[in-house]
């Protein structure tokens, strides 16, 4: 890579918005300050770097971020009343980073409020609920949510709800139960983003059929590239462009890269049979930790490059963007190890020849013309 193309890239990222779908802060502080959301906002001192995380305040400044949608995630293992607490906890704990940061961040619900942010030289900052159950099958707790701030809600997370599909359980409801279409026809109706990573093909093929409004992947990337169940089918990237939505690409080492996908199953058979569940992500870490099995592959920004360029080729260049699920995962492609790496992966989508008109559209105006598009229509 050219520092021409790097400087290029910053430079660019420095003038246009640039936002990510998915970033797991919020409960990377939880595990490390608690969940009460004050103590936890406190944890760390987030205005130095931070190498336990992959996100600061000198890391989103070098990265050139300014508009993150911070998952205010509840793990299945919490499931009832009990998520319902704890989704709340997170959404206040995101209020509480703002209250403690208010030169770098600010909370938004619209386009017009990020773009306001970003003129002020904020992180203009939604929030995104990540799993369907943290709703308790409660249509009264999802529209709470809305009013609360939370700008999209993920239908599944690594387990099906009662009401629709995970990409990585067992079909159950074919997709949606007559519930989980009420659901987002509800979102559709209270202007919350419908999120489909997560969820499995036929999940998503259902959501798209109900909803009227765009729909968005917060942190998916590609089945045709990597054969893995959190990536999406090609005709379901195809349908975006009738539906309005965007997919999110996300740089998680085991979506994007067939090798470590393969050292993922080999993890998984092991896990299974030592009796443990490869899908929470606590045993999962631990287990792998400790596991004696071959090196994990790395990653590249080769391999995000890849998905990029198929969703731009099967959706277009007006229904793609950018999740990384940092802080969500143990580790990243090399060369994008942090959040202060974005202008890397520009820079090699500009010496691939992109335009600066098409890196922008990739890089925010997408998301923002989501937002836009999905306000109107409620």
């Amino acid at each position: 890579m050219t520092s021409g193309a790097l400087e290029r890239a910053t430079n660019l990222l420095s003038t246009t918005i640039l936002s990510d779908g998915h970033n797991d802060l919020p409960w990377e502080l939880r595990l490390q300050g608690g969940p009460d959301p004050a103590a936890a906002a406190a944890a760390l001192d987030l205005t130095v770097r931070q190498p336990s995380l992959h996100t600061d305040f000198p890391k989103l400044a070098d990265g050139k971020l300014s508009m993150q949608f911070w998952s205010v995630y509840v793990p299945c293992q919490l499931a009832d009343d009990s998520a319902v607490t704890a989704v709340l906890e997170q959404i206040e704990l995101v209020h509480q980073l703002a209250q403690r940061y208010p030169d770098r961040l600010e909370l938004v619900t619209t386009a017009d409020e990020a773009e306001a942010a970003f003129a002020d030289g904020k992180i203009a900052s939604l929030l995104g609920a990540e799993g369907g159950h943290s709703i308790n099958e409660s249509l009264g707790v999802l529209r709470i949510l809305r009013r609360l701030g939370v700008r999209y809600m993920t239908l599944t997370h690594n387990f099906n709800t009662s009401w629709a599909d995970s990409g990585t359980d067992e079909p159950a409801h074919n997709g949606l139960t007559d519930f989980g279409r009420e659901v987002v026809r509800t979102m559709n109706e209270i202007g919350m983003l419908v999120d489909l990573s997560h969820v499995a093909p036929s999940t998503m093929r259902a959501a798209l059929e109900v909803s009227t409004a765009p729909v968005i992947f917060s942190h998916s990337s590609c089945i045709a590239v990597n054969d893995h169940p959190r990536n999406i089918p090609d005709d379901v990237l195809a349908q975006l462009p009738g539906n309005g939505g965007v997919a999110m690409i996300t740089f998680v080492p085991a979506f994007i890269s067939p090798a470590v996908s393969a050292w993922d199953e080999q993890l998984k058979a092991a896990m299974a049979a030592a009796g443990q569940e490869f899908r929470d992500l606590g045993q999962r870490g631990r287990f792998a930790e400790a596991w004696d099995g071959p090196p994990k592959p790395k990653a590249t920004v080769a391999d995000v490059v890849a998905h990029v360029e198929h969703a731009r080729e099967v959706a277009g260049i007006d229904h793609i963007g950018l999740g990384g699920d940092y802080d969500g995962v143990g580790t990243l492609p090399e060369g994008m190890e942090d959040v202060s790496k974005y202008p890397v992966l520009f820079a090699a989508l500009m010496e691939r020849g992109w335009s600066d008109e098409d890196c922008a559209k990739l890089a925010g105006r997408n998301s923002l013309r989501v937002l836009r598009e999905v306000d109107l229509k409620h």
